[in-house]
């Protein structure tokens, strides 16, 4: 069975390809190395012994995607990851933002509406949220003004997909919001590279502690939390994967209870930055040198999951502590700056 996975070469479609074909799905990537890199179909067929089918392509061309789907209409499924992903960027580049990630999900759904299997998963994200009134959140809790340009696009993402399945009774979509993904695949052959000066806390920790960066900036020390820094819900990237795969397989099998469903993705458990570097610190026995700064427009103070729903109901949980997950992401910073 086909699946496409658009973004498949960035930090969560490579993790969720090798998991998909780890069920034996054959699976085709579409990615525009905006934020990645070829090499990480090296390290996928490291893993799985399979080479997925790889086209380079722009998914805002629309010409181009369609002639794509007309080549490969047999697709059963697809996991659609590209999108820009960095709050703080949106803020300064919200039309960036709004084209990349709105008109290219208006062509994917357009052309997804012409295959026999239109099965459809979202990556949403907890941004939708914004700042939640209640802790852990619920998928029920309100949908709230976005605090950023990239959070806006995940509520409108939401919005265009729920729209498009009330109207297409044969479409069947699973919007996933996720917390926040770190580490890397076990085996240190892929995991998170960003092309540039991070945008996630923890790449920017393990390149502080390799020697790429001087210092780690804190982006506030005054929240209403413990120590004063924000709380995230850090989940690792595999279980994130493995909850891609779980999505697919309900649609596949008509399992879903309606053909638009939601879920969190998470741990249900809240780390403080300093509680993620205090993780890291651990694992790798490495001091890191930081210092604090002011707040980051568009950051909320907290968020952590409440996953009742898609433990129950869609049968998947997070399996990997905070600390398992900062030394899968430590190994894999040391294999790419070949300090063993």
């Amino acid at each position: 069975m086909k699946i496409l996975v658009t973004g498949g070469l960035g930090f969560i479609g490579s993790h969720t390809v090798v998991e998909l074909q780890n069920k034996n799905f054959e699976v085709v990537i579409i990615d525009d190395l905006s934020n990645s890199s070829k090499d990480v179909l090296d390290g996928i067929f490291a893993i799985t012994g399979k080479m997925p089918i790889f086209e380079e392509l722009d998914i805002k061309n629309e010409a181009h995607l369609n002639s794509f789907f007309q080549t490969h209409n047999d697709i059963a499924g697809v996991i659609h990851f590209a999108a820009s992903k960095a709050v703080g960027e949106s803020v300064e580049k919200p039309l960036l933002y709004y084209e990349n990630n709105l008109n290219t999900l208006v062509y994917m759904l357009k052309n997804i509406l012409k295959l026999p299997s239109s099965n459809f998963i979202f990556s949403s994200s907890c941004t939708v949220y914004g700042q939640a009134d209640e802790m852990p959140i619920l998928e029920s809790a309100p949908v709230k003004k976005a605090e950023s340009p990239y959070g806006n696009t995940k509520q409108i993402g939401e919005e265009i997909i729920s729209d498009v399945c009330k109207v297409n009774s044969n479409f069947s979509a699973i919007a996933l919001r996720y917390f926040n993904p770190i580490g890397a695949h076990p085996s240190a052959h892929i995991g998170e590279l960003p092309l540039g000066v991070p945008q996630n806390l923890v790449p920017f920790i393990t390149q502080t502690a390799a020697g790429l960066r001087d210092e780690l900036s804190v982006f506030g020390d005054d929240y209403p939390t413990p120590d004063g820094t924000c709380i995230r819900d850090y989940i690792h990237v595999v279980d994130l994967a493995k909850a891609h795969v779980v999505a697919m397989e309900r649609l596949l099998e008509n399992k879903n209870k309606e053909n638009y469903e939601v879920f969190n993705i998470g741990t249900g458990k809240g780390s403080s930055v300093l509680e993620v570097i205090k993780s890291f610190e651990r694992v790798s026995g490495e001091k890191l040198n930081y210092k604090f700064a002011p707040r980051r427009t568009g950051d909320i103070t907290m968020a952590y999951a409440e996953t009742s729903r898609s433990n129950e109901d869609l049968g998947w949980k997070a399996e990997s502590s905070l600390d398992e997950a900062m030394q899968s992401a430590w190994d894999w910073e040391r294999k790419v700056r070949n300090l063993d």
